[in-house]
């Protein structure tokens, strides 16, 4: 599956790593058409491509969106909405518009990644109205406040930062009236495996002394010791894309620890073959008519090889508030009964 990546260095590594949000664009456009599921807004970032996916890297990306979405909608709802979402390293995505359609926005919706990206993202926003009028249409003025490498308005927010300069991040984000006092759920879909451990570990560790309450959902690679891992990490290399982080990816005990070091109270985590197996069924039964997939063993390989990791910090006592969440995406109680 392709990654994306909020970075700002001009080297070449972070080029090639910029380049793959494209990737997952692409296989998102492609799995949409295809009818996987619905986004009728991707198509004014994304142009049709005529390359065919393997169906195994749609039902991977399947089993991602609704895997991440099972968490966000779960925090939203139990919150009434009353919150803040922060998704680093967004690329392209579309969220903020889907849950508008769904009258599921939080307080405020913000997105960080590249002011390369960032631009390309402004542009299409000002250039096409069913992606520009949902942004009007929550805003309280006439005028929104916007420039080449950033939008902020009462509902939306998008700024062009380094994950690695934390001061910088957090002055912006404030200047767009961050409310740390308020519980903010963090999305991260393979962002933190592109920086260094101690990356990694200072950003979400910064997150947990900064917010009282919060989550945060880290989608990325897992089990990448193994020979199937190394071949993944092989052909990154031929593109020049580095997993610096890699090494917090050897297996979920990793994936959660870095959180566990960092300050977060509580972590969990499961491989995507789980989440896969877990979603509802009827759903999966639709999607797996849509396309024929050849090897089964390949999907499940490819899905083992991904996890959805979360942590949370609950110092004003939500407890039951992530419990439902954990549980709305487990779809089982005793894997989390010791959640909070």
């Amino acid at each position: 599956m392709a990654t994306r990546q909020p970075f700002t260095s001009s080297d070449t590594s972070d080029e090639a790593v910029r380049a793959t949000c494209d990737d997952a664009s692409t296989c998102k456009r492609f799995a949409t058409s295809k009818g996987y599921w619905k986004d009728p807004y991707i198509q004014y970032f994304v142009r049709q491509s005529g390359e065919r996916k393997a169906p195994e890297i749609s039902r991977g990306y399947y089993a991602r969106v609704h895997g991440v979405n099972h968490l966000l909608d779960g925090f939203l709802r139990k919150t009434e909405c009353n919150c803040q979402v922060i998704n680093l390293g967004a690329g392209l995505d579309t969220t903020f518009w889907r849950l508008k359609e769904a009258n599921l926005l939080p307080k405020k919706y913000f997105e960080v990644d590249f002011s390369m990206i960032v631009a390309r993202k402004l542009h299409n926003i000002k250039t096409k109205p069913p992606l520009s009028k949902p942004i009007v249409e929550t805003h309280s003025t006439d005028l929104l406040l916007m420039d080449g490498h950033s939008l902020d308005s009462d509902r939306y927010c998008i700024i062009g930062a380094d994950l690695r300069d934390l001061p910088a991040l957090e002055e912006k984000l404030k200047k767009c009236h961050l409310n740390t006092q308020l519980p903010t759920l963090f999305v991260s879909e393979c962002v933190l495996v592109y920086m260094t451990l101690e990356q990694s570990s200072s950003l979400v560790k910064w997150v947990a002394d900064t917010f009282d309450t919060a989550m945060f959902i880290n989608y990325e690679q897992v089990n990448m010791a193994d020979r199937f891992g190394q071949i993944m990490i092989e052909n990154l290399q031929r593109r020049q894309c580095n997993l610096a982080g890699v090494e917090v990816c050897r297996s979920l005990e990793s994936q959660k620890d870095r959180f566990l070091l960092a300050g977060w109270e509580k972590a969990d985590a499961l491989d995507m073959m789980n989440v896969y197996s877990i979603l509802p069924q009827d759903d999966v039964g639709r999607i797996e008519r849509l396309e024929f997939l050849d090897e089964r063993e390949l999907l499940q390989q490819l899905l083992q090889h991904y996890c959805i990791c979360w942590a949370t910090k609950d110092k004003l006592s939500l407890g039951n508030v992530f419990l439902y969440i954990c549980m709305q995406l487990l779809n089982t109680v005793h894997l989390l009964l010791d959640c909070f």
